[in-house]
């Protein structure tokens, strides 16, 4: 059955203007003009707000199989629906067995199976020597391969070297699939670890110091040297620092096949403000200063840092130790996939960036980066017909009950936000609309 989304502002990849997307069994066969509106099929008017492509996260932490008590498929689904994502792409690691194997990805692939209301992806992982895994891992369909330079703090995945990396590089080239990397050298991390010991880790400054800038700037050089002489897509998650912006603007300059992104926590946060004891704000690398963060909404506006993603890892709150406060021994981990959209968009109303922005840093560029373009990411023919319908002036305050998480603990809680969700589609289905879930869990993997 055929039918019609008319909105006067609808994000394509050619601007904003009135259009009318004619969508047929759940993909856009046409992004039309007003007046070019076929007579006689139902029209869904979304002209109160603006009607944008599905969001893609391409850095969430679902957890399940073997951790689905911190998040699930049900739940991380859920609380995407909510956030505007209509796609999500995996990470490798906090399940159990972590996706470091086609075995593993089809457990993956049974747990998912029922529970999800949106639509998903997964990455592969690289730990343990498993560099004769990478080739049938991008056969059997993952999207690329996530690694640790440092300690990822659990069991079920173990950092890499640079001989590990070394072995596994060529097989990544070949599947010319991307290499994410979670960029903290150890070298740079352990003395500062020691030096900080001794503090006072009710201080978020501790864990500032513990983990600092050098770790980030020190492993984004060698990998940079690595996909320079292997060639191999690299993507730096969840940049923190802008000490290693010139280093990455160099690389683009090279003609290197380098990608970036950054987080929402490190875009609305800054260490001046968060207050001691507050781990709901702990993470890895750690939110850096008001001056560094401007100086990575720079890099956005510039092009070197090239996308958005979440990076949400939530936890059961006893993990957060919020009775005691130490971030020593809290979990490392921001839960957000509900509010991302809005803390992002609230941070770019204060800086004139327009509703374009988001959708190239949090539709396009993620999908891209997941090779999933040709069907997700942008309002064009041929495309699924995920939609969000986005109200860029709603103003409100997040609450546990705006979380739709497992665990509704998020720093976010208590901040006022700009701009909400109002409604989201999945391959033309209504999953989400004004704070209720209208869809049934017909979310499929994105194969």
């Amino acid at each position: 059955m055929r039918h019609i989304f008319l909105a006067r502002q609808v994000v394509t990849p050619q601007g904003v203007a009135p259009a009318a997307v004619l969508v047929e069994e759940g993909k856009i066969m046409a992004v039309l003009g007003v007046s070019e509106t076929p007579p006689d099929i139902p029209v869904t008017d979304c002209s109160t707000y603006v009607l944008m492509p599905g969001l893609v996260d391409a850095h969430t932490h679902i957890n399940e199989p073997g951790r689905t008590e911190w998040e699930g498929f049900e739940t991380a689904t859920r609380a995407a629906a909510a956030g505007g994502f209509t796609t999500l792409v995996d990470m490798p690691l906090n399940c159990l067995p972590a996706t470091t194997t086609v075995a593993a990805l089809e457990v993956k692939r049974a747990a998912a199976t029922g529970k999800c209301t949106v639509d998903w992806s997964a990455w592969g992982g690289i730990c343990d020597q498993n560099a004769a895994h990478i080739e049938p891992l991008a056969a059997a369909g993952v999207r690329g391969f996530k690694c640790f330079l440092s300690d990822p703090g659990l069991d079920g995945f173990a950092l890499v070297d640079e001989a590990e990396l070394r072995t596994a590089a060529p097989h990544i080239a070949a599947t010319g699939l991307p290499l994410l990397t979670h960029a903290e050298l150890p070298s740079a991390l352990n003395p500062a670890a020691e030096a900080a010991s001794h503090a006072d880790w009710r201080r978020y400054a501790s864990w500032l110091a513990s983990r600092p800038d050098e770790a980030e700037v020190e492993a984004i050089q060698l990998l940079l040297r690595l996909c320079e002489e292997y060639r191999f897509r690299l993507h730096i998650v969840h940049l923190a620092t802008a000490k290693a912006l010139p280093y990455l603007r160099a690389a683009r300059e090279k003609g290197l096949p380098v990608t970036v992104e950054t987080c929402p926590h490190y875009l609305h946060f800054a260490a001046e403000t968060i207050p001691d004891g507050s781990t709901l704000h702990k993470c890895a690398p750690p939110i850096r200063t008001a001056e560094n963060r401007e100086a990575l909404w720079m890099a956005l506006r510039e092009g070197v840092i090239d996308l958005i993603a979440t990076d949400h890892s939530p936890c059961p709150p006893s993990l957060k130790h919020l009775e005691t406060g130490s971030f020593q021994t809290a979990w490392g981990g921001i839960a957000s996939l509900s509010v991302a959209v809005s803390v992002v968009w609230t941070g770019m109303r204060q800086r004139g960036l327009t509703i374009e922005h988001l959708a190239r840093w949090m539709s396009s560029k993620p999908a891209t980066l997941a090779s999933i373009d040709n069907r997700k990411g942008a309002l064009a023919q041929g495309n699924d017909a995920d939609f969000v319908l986005f109200d860029p002036d709603a103003q409100f305050e997040v609450t546990s009950s705006n979380l739709h998480t497992r665990h509704p603990v998020s720093p976010y809680v208590g901040e006022p936000l700009q701009g909400k969700v109002v409604a989201t589609w999945v391959r033309g289905r209504e999953v989400f609309r004004d704070g209720t879930f209208t869809g049934t869990r017909e979310g499929q993997e994105v194969r």
